[in-house]
């Protein structure tokens, strides 16, 4: 449990020598740390997972996995005196972690970064930031309702050169900003605007029973999720192949391509109404593809995601008065003199080490992280249903579909819950 800032405050000038890392969050805001370096535990030590080490700014301090070979070649990348743990919620209660960073399959995700939250810790989450809308509607309320700092790991918004555009998204968004495109926009996500959908990440149907490896928790590794027969292209690097950890292509790129897309349209704040899908129809265990999903907004702006490609020629962005296109060509005769005498997007809050430590709310949080996680997570709905779906954007439901709606809230297999 975390030590309170009035017990730290009480404790002996002998007791405060014994801690060579004091945690931010016991301290409380205006005090600093004997080092100013923040402490971070990591849940899950994949592939992924070990990429989350050697953050700037912030240092290791314990690592979790529920596969023992996992934990082992994380343990291998951190220095000596590392703590271990199998179980993600003893690891949470250490008081010497200022972050906690959760870096498991999408199923995981909400579930770990509001247990976080509520043992007052920040969070650096993997994307998609959940795997439902009524999770994501839980884990914002949770980092809220604790003040904590939260952080989604997408950066393209703010950094980065942004696949097939060949720029970051900076300018972009000064071209949206200026006008000059003019309104309502269509945005297209396909391979001949820069952006491949990931196909080969589908699921397979005729799966076989095997043994569970020594080295794997199976029943931790599921957690949440409904039992099923281990299968090794359930777990681990084929994972999102199923719709019970993740939702396959759209699942995997869906937050990198489309959270920028939502800042540039300056729709942190909306979700679209309607969205129209054509799409296989869906296997209910494993994830296909789709061919083409279209999100439209209230103003008329829409979103397609064009899973086919078959325009070779089709702009990335499209308004009544001009088109954008891969390596920003356009239409618009001068368009890099016409943008200079507009001014430069607000600037954003992109240090995660600044945000934690003066509690500054980070560029890609709880808020605007959850509006573009749905638009994945109504994509997949729309694919698993086989139908369009009109969405209520305040309320965060499905109008009139029963069947869609319990894709929102999704049971967990008990005694998880969120």
């Amino acid at each position: 449990m975390s030590v309170s800032r009035r017990k730290f405050l009480g404790q002996s000038v002998l007791g405060l020598a014994a801690f060579s890392i004091v945690p931010r969050h016991v301290l409380g805001k205006g005090f600093l740390a004997p080092s100013d370096q923040l402490t971070k535990a990591i849940i899950g030590t994949g592939g992924m997972g070990r990429g989350h080490i050697p953050y700037a700014g912030t240092r290791v301090v314990a690592l979790c996995d529920v596969d023992k070979k996992n934990l082992q070649l994380g343990l291998d990348k951190v220095e000596k005196g590392v703590k271990s743990f199998h179980d993600y919620r003893e690891m949470i209660q250490l008081p010497e972690v200022d972050i906690v960073h959760v870096a498991t399959p999408p199923h995981w995700h909400g579930i770990m970064a509001a247990d976080a939250a509520r043992a007052g810790k920040d969070i650096w989450c993997e994307k998609p930031m959940t795997r439902t809308i009524g999770e994501g509607k839980r884990l914002k309320e949770a980092v809220q309702q604790h003040g904590r700092i939260f952080r989604l790991n997408t950066w393209f918004r703010f950094e980065g050169n942004f696949y097939g555009m060949n720029t970051t998204v900076k300018p972009m968004k000064k071209v949206v900003d200026s006008g000059l495109l003019g309104w309502p926009l269509k945005f297209t996500v396909s391979k001949h605007t820069g952006f491949d959908w990931k196909f080969y990440w589908v699921g397979k149907t005729d799966l076989t029973p095997q043994p569970v490896p020594l080295e794997l928790d199976y029943e931790s590794w599921l957690g949440p999720a409904p039992y099923k027969p281990y299968n090794v292209h359930r777990t681990h690097q084929t994972f999102r192949g199923y719709w019970d950890y993740d939702g396959g292509a759209l699942g995997d790129m869906g937050q990198h391509y489309l959270d920028p897309i939502q800042y540039m349209l300056g729709k942190d704040n909306e979700s679209p109404v309607y969205i129209e899908v054509d799409a296989p129809v869906q296997d209910k265990d494993a994830v296909g593809i789709f061919n083409r999903i279209t999100f439209t907004y209230a103003d008329g702006c829409q979103i397609v995601l064009d899973g086919e490609a078959k325009d070779e020629k089709v702009a990335y962005v499209e308004g009544p008065k001009g088109k954008l296109y891969r390596n920003m060509q356009s239409d618009i005769p001068d368009l890099a003199k016409k943008l200079a005498e507009f001014p430069d997007p607000v600037m954003q809050q992109t240090d995660f080490v600044d945000s934690v430590k003066n509690r500054k709310k980070f560029a890609l949080n709880e808020d605007n992280g959850h509006r573009s996680c749905t638009l994945i997570n109504l994509g997949l709905i729309a694919m698993r249903v086989h139908r369009n779906l009109k969405f209520d954007p305040i309320n965060q439901v499905i109008v009139g579909d029963e069947e869609a709606n319990r894709l929102i809230d999704q049971p967990m297999r008990a005694p998880y819950i969120l």
